[in-house]
């Protein structure tokens, strides 16, 4: 399953990667990360590999996160693995004028075993929630920033 979502924020590119590219404040925007570790490499970097576990309803969620692109404020890409899921992450970043930014993410999931057919079943709640994370990264971004 392959989808975009993009969403424009309110305020300057060098304000959105700021604060996108800062890993320690990820819990005030990512609703659920209750824990973020670098295991391997230079944090946000190429190559460099970090755990991520969400609570997810009454359940976590483990992920591994490899950075594959970094090219900020272009672009930072990377992938997610998780138990039955393989998520690619492309984001990238314009400047729309002075005071505006657009954030587009790019997301192509691969499933295995039983999430194959979660997968199938609900590929609408897997855009509705990459759509969230942007909602909640503007709101971030926009509250914290001063024109």
């Amino acid at each position: 399953m392959r989808y975009k979502v993009s969403i424009d924020i309110n305020a300057p590119l060098d304000e959105v990667i700021t604060r996108f590219d800062n890993p320690e404040k990820m819990k005030e925007w990512m609703v659920g990360l209750m824990s973020f570790e670098t295991i391997e490499g230079e944090p946000g970097q190429v190559g460099s590999k970090a755990r991520l576990v969400f609570q997810m309803g009454k359940r976590n969620l483990e992920m591994i996160e490899t950075i594959t692109v970094r090219d900020l404020p272009a672009r930072f890409d990377g992938y997610y693995e998780a138990k039955g899921v393989y998520n690619e992450v492309g984001n990238a970043f314009e400047a729309i004028d002075e005071h505006t930014t657009r954030h587009t993410s790019t997301q192509l999931f691969k499933f295995k075993g039983g999430m194959k057919i979660i997968g199938w079943l609900f590929p609408k709640m897997f855009k509705k929630q990459s759509m969230k994370y942007l909602e909640d990264f503007k709101a971030f971004v926009e509250r914290d920033y001063k024109a």
